[in-house]
């Protein structure tokens, strides 16, 4: 049955929507991880929801378009709110980021009841990539590729203010500049995974796979690239397992990447709990 899907055009899209994704995500998975800060992923994915309901207030049906939008500006909102908040160093940035994600959560909760398409959210929270158009996936590769290049364009300012923000002041480095940058490139990694993995799981694609490698690897280079390739292949088995198991194809690469992860943690030869001599 496997076979056959593969000369279906939307199996062949939804492959190829998983790769870019994967791709993407999976190399700025490695800002994530070096951060530290996969929290505050998590909240900007669970505030694409409220953007979603926005749009489609404002818009007056769930289409494609209103739901990009209004998970972009949601995540870009919050995220990019809370730089702004802790510029004044009295309230930190996770804070005003606990903050702002809880009052839009709220919103697009006590908006929700007043929708008529209630029932079709459930592919922009768990993902549909199996309905992936050819639009859709000139939209994932221009998102991609603009994450990738910007991204690598800035990675030395961008590390250097994750690790020695002080440092990086001293040395002309515009510190609150990258951090809106940052913020940025997560929020647009985030909205390009929307329809793969939805709002609920996309946290999964910008973790796990940087996640996994640094247990393999101490090279900073390979937690991206490596993330990366992971991320694609990852995503990749992802759907092709879903359909020969008949299972959604969004859960589906976040148990794949999961599994991975307690692969590395459990058999890695450098930090593997189950390798002789290691703790």
């Amino acid at each position: 049955m496997t076979l056959d899907l593969l000369q279906n055009p939307f199996f062949q899209r939804a492959l190829a929507a998983a790769l870019m994704i994967g791709f993407a995500n999976g190399f700025f998975s490695g800002f994530v991880v070096l951060r530290k800060h996969a929290l505050s992923v998590s909240a900007l994915s669970h505030t694409m929801l409220p953007g979603i309901t926005l749009g489609i207030l404002i818009a007056g049906a769930l289409t494609q378009l209103s739901a990009f939008l209004g998970a972009l500006f949601a995540a870009l909102f919050v995220g990019l709110g809370s730089v702004a908040v802790a510029r004044g160093k009295r309230i930190a940035q996770g804070t005003a980021l606990a903050v702002l994600y809880t009052t839009a959560f709220a919103a697009g909760v006590a908006i929700l009841p007043h929708l008529e398409t209630r029932q079709e959210l459930e592919h922009w929270l768990f993902g549909e990539i199996l309905a992936v158009g050819t639009t859709d996936l000139w939209i994932t590769f221009g998102i991609g590729t603009l994450t990738l290049l910007t991204a690598n364009l800035w990675i030395r300012p961008i590390l250097l203010t994750l690790f020695e923000p002080n440092v990086a002041a001293a040395q002309g480095v515009p510190v609150r500049r990258m951090q809106y940058l940052l913020f940025t490139l997560l929020a647009l990694s985030l909205v390009a995974s929307l329809q793969a993995v939805g709002c609920v799981l996309s946290v999964g694609l910008l973790v796990a796979p940087a996640a996994t490698i640094s247990l393999l690897t101490d090279r900073t280079p390979l937690l991206f690239w490596g993330g990366g390739i992971l991320g694609a292949a990852g995503s990749v088995a992802g759907v092709i397992l879903s359909a020969a198991l008949n299972l959604s194809a969004g859960p589906t690469i976040v148990m794949v990447l999961g599994g991975l992860f307690m692969l590395a943690w459990l058999f890695s030869p450098k930090y593997g709990v189950l390798v002789p001599g290691r703790r």
